[in-house]
């Protein structure tokens, strides 16, 4: 499963087509659009559906329509408090998918947006924690000075329920970890550009954004969301360790509480490894 809010920059593309692109070991079950709230969309519901009609766009490019009858529009505002779950399709479809799994055999939830969607369905269903593993792109690492994250800090209630509930979860942090996934316009332009009409579409979207963000003439964009993806992949391309499971606070800090239950955290990218790999299946 993929949870993506992916009009909100130019990293959930790369994230979506490389989960496809990887069939030779993952089976992409459903697509769930997430809510955003930035220049890019005008309420956090509009972004959930810029980013619902985006994939569908990442699909067709990819001739790869076939999903879109598993693609899910998701939750239209951020949960209301830590109790209170906010009903979409997205969520539903989760709730469906994790209860049909045999406690062994856990369904892989991939996040790479505000986590409501997912905070939902465990908020509906808590048995699906489970039957589920949580792999999310969210947080900044524990040494940075602050946990004001894009993906964290718009849906701070659903963040707690993640981190509080238990449910197996992987944490890629954004700054300090994966800030350094990051390439560059001639770079992006070297190995993809002309290789195919996702390609095009890929390289003229980020060069777009850095230019729209003001990046200047000597510019580098971290492709945050497709290190998510990749955790399924190869043990290589990052490493990680257990920790206590952090309490995410509402002044955007990280909580910290050694008598909590362990998840995963990885705290260092292998950059080179990587990209190849994303390169090599996205020119196909």
């Amino acid at each position: 499963m993929l949870d993506t809010d992916t009009y909100n920059e130019i990293d959930d593309q790369f994230a979506l087509a490389y989960l496809i692109k990887s069939n030779e070991k993952l089976n992409l079950q459903a697509v769930y659009a997430a809510p955003f709230f930035n220049h890019h969309s005008e309420s956090p519901a509009d972004g959930m559906e810029k980013s619902y009609q985006e994939i569908l766009k990442v699909l067709k490019l990819m001739k790869e329509k076939k999903y879109e009858k598993v693609t899910y529009r998701g939750s239209n505002t951020y949960l209301p408090d830590e109790s209170t779950p906010v009903d979409s399709p997205a969520a539903r479809n989760l709730v469906k998918r994790a209860m049909e799994r045999e406690d062994d055999n856990p369904l892989y939830v991939v996040a790479i947006g505000a986590i409501t969607n997912v905070a939902s369905a465990i908020l509906m269903e808590p048995e699906i924690i489970k039957k589920i593993v949580i792999v999310w792109l969210g947080g900044n690492a524990l040494h940075w000075p602050d946990n004001h994250e894009f993906n964290a800090y718009q849906d701070v209630a659903a963040d707690r329920v993640i981190f509080g509930s238990g449910v197996p979860l992987v944490q890629l942090p954004c700054m300090g970890v994966v800030s350094a996934f990051s390439t560059t316009g001639p770079e992006l332009e070297y190995w993809l550009k002309g290789k195919n009409e996702l390609c095009d579409y890929l390289v003229e979207n980020t060069v777009n954004e850095a230019s729209l963000v003001g990046q200047g003439k000597c510019w580098s964009r971290a492709i945050w969301d497709v290190t998510a993806v990749a955790w399924l992949l190869d043990e290589t391309f990052m490493e990680e360790r257990f920790e206590h499971s952090p309490i995410p606070e509402y002044d955007h800090k990280w909580g910290i509480d050694h008598t909590r239950h362990f998840i995963k955290y990885v705290y260092a990218i292998n950059r080179d490894a990587l990209f190849g790999d994303l390169f090599e299946k996205l020119a196909k």
